[in-house]
């Protein structure tokens, strides 16, 4: 899955980008707990941080 798929999910979820640093982009939930990072590069994530990511975000 490519970065910007991955933030369209988290958008539609209620996440929105409170900062970027460098070609990371923070996100934050107004109810749900933690930041999460997303890495806006051209290619596909690795599936273990795909999936790291999805958890943080209570998504899976």
């Amino acid at each position: 899955m490519k970065p910007k798929e991955l933030m369209k999910i988290l958008a539609q979820d209620g996440w929105v980008v409170v900062r970027m640093q460098g070609s990371h982009h923070i996100h934050k939930h107004s109810t749900k707990p933690g930041t999460i990072p997303v890495a806006l590069h051209n290619k596909d994530m690795a599936p273990g941080t795909l999936n790291k990511i999805l958890k943080a975000a209570r998504l899976k």
